[in-house]
């Protein structure tokens, strides 16, 4: 039978580009499951265990929060009971996203739009856009959702 392959937080860090702080605070809040150690204290990652790291850094990337993500993550230890909450979990994600792409379509076109009317020189023909733009008919706070994005 074969070693199972350790590897140190440094290790895994170098590895993923992520700081070692990252990874005690994602075992710590639960999004890992507990890493085992050697005798003398110290984390070891194993092959399974860099997996699960990567599926979590993956859905980081795609922009779930962390709250998602340990909901999502404790439902996936559970087994495979779970498979239709986690399933929800993440439709419920890819909704948000979606939504959050409408409006930034939104902004990019108003953008495009804006910088076009100082290319054409049409800008200085009107005093405002307002209604062209049409922010009041936008989703009620959609254009508050993306200052907030900005401020935070």
């Amino acid at each position: 039978m074969t070693e199972t392959q350790k590897y140190t937080i440094t290790e895994v860090s170098q590895k993923y580009d992520i700081n070692p702080n990252t990874l005690r605070y994602y075992e710590r809040i639960g999004l890992l499951p507990e890493i085992p150690r050697q005798s003398n204290g110290n984390r070891y990652f194993t092959d399974d265990l860099n997996k699960w790291l990567e599926m979590i850094i993956c859905l980081r990337h795609s922009g779930i929060p962390i709250e998602a993500l340990i909901d999502y993550c404790q439902l996936l230890m559970q087994g495979d009971q779970t498979v239709e909450a986690r399933e929800a979990l993440l439709r419920e994600q890819l909704a948000v996203l979606e939504n959050k792409q409408k409006n930034l379509q939104r902004s990019i076109d108003r953008l495009t739009r804006k910088i076009s009317l100082y290319e054409s020189g049409e800008i200085l023909n009107k005093d405002t856009y307002y209604e062209e733009y049409g922010i009041i008919f936008d989703e009620d706070g959609s254009w508050k959702e993306r200052l907030d994005d900005f401020e935070n």
